[in-house]
């Protein structure tokens, strides 16, 4: 999803260079005066602004602007939902550092159909489920978390396609004085390779994010180490128990074969991992798994450095520093 939202518009824009804007700023929504408002900002300092309202016929919508070393994102949102609560339609715009970011989602006649900058597609639409945009601002990761949220199970089917699940992680104090409120923190599976934390109100509405770079609001943003070691304690109690049910051992090495290697941008490439631990990196055509190794075809693949979120449309390994070969080795 966007940003998964959040950490994926800022890994790309790391790795790409800026685009000609295809919407211009003065096209994009204003927030009215009474919009919540985020502050967007990291230990760097302040990166941007972002804001969410609703209009009197229910129209959700958002503004962001945000500048990450010099990396502009200017986008907004509008959105409605159907019967089922669920997203009936959304409209992104706006722009990023690869360009255009122009997104729609619309459900007419039983059929969900979506178009992004790196997909287009369309499903059969029978039960409520929540379309993940691969862009857009933050208002509308707050719209799928607070929908999430208030689900019977915490636990939602997804489009393009998966299902999304949150699960409590911890509560804290933020604030002083009038101010002061507990949030929670929960932990949101099926939008990465690890749950992604978001932050709700007592009342189950979005409050905010912090990663690294954090989307908090205007009285809270010093707030913002607190959350992240918050978090960071909770999902790291919980990560053994994931580890555990997740991954086994192979007993063969695994060889990952035809894949296109993401940190030097090598296609056609072979990873060979054993026991967790990678031995050997090469063109498919010169590195041979070896006798008795379980082979994973990867073409269309990419095997990454830094855990990277992909559309939900696409299948992706990840590698990262710490734990990327066993969960390669054991997928």
């Amino acid at each position: 999803m966007q940003r998964l939202g959040i950490v994926t518009a800022i890994s790309v824009a790391l790795f790409s260079s800026a685009a000609r804007a295809q919407t211009t700023v003065a096209d994009l929504l204003k927030p009215p005066a009474d919009a919540k408002h985020f502050i967007i900002s990291s230990t760097g300092g302040k990166h941007g602004d972002s804001w969410t309202w609703q209009t009197p016929d229910g129209t959700y919508m958002g503004r962001e602007s945000m500048n990450l070393r010099g990396q502009v994102f200017e986008l907004d949102s509008t959105g409605k939902a159907g019967a089922d609560g669920m997203p009936a339609s959304i409209v992104i715009r706006g722009f990023t550092p690869q360009g255009d970011a122009g997104e729609t989602f619309t459900i007419a006649n039983g059929k969900a159909t979506w178009k992004s900058p790196i997909d287009a597609g369309s499903a059969g639409y029978s039960i409520p489920a929540f379309y993940v945009s691969f862009g857009g601002p933050s208002a509308v990761n707050a719209r799928f978390v607070e929908s999430l949220i208030a689900s019977p199970e915490k636990s939602l089917p997804r489009l393009p396609g998966g299902r999304a699940t949150a699960e409590r992680l911890t509560t804290i104090e933020v604030g002083e004085g009038a101010a002061r409120k507990t949030i929670t923190a929960w932990g949101v599976s099926g939008l990465s390779n690890s749950p992604v934390p978001y932050w709700t109100d007592a009342d189950g509405q979005f409050f905010g994010a912090a990663f690294g770079v954090s989307w908090l609001p205007d009285a809270y943003v010093t707030d913002r180490a607190r959350l992240e070691k918050a978090q960071g304690d909770a999902l790291a109690a919980r990560m053994p128990a994931l580890a555990q049910s997740l991954a086994k051992m192979p007993s063969t090495p695994v060889a990952f074969t035809d894949i296109r290697l993401f940190v030097r941008f090598l296609a056609g490439q072979t990873v060979i991992v054993d026991k967790g631990t990678i031995v050997r990196v090469g063109p498919a055509a010169q590195v041979k798994a070896p006798a008795g190794a379980r082979i994973i075809g990867g073409r269309g693949c990419e095997n990454r450095d830094e855990p990277q979120k992909a559309h939900p449309s696409f299948g992706t390994y990840v590698l990262d520093h710490a734990f990327g070969a066993q969960r390669l080795s054991a997928s």
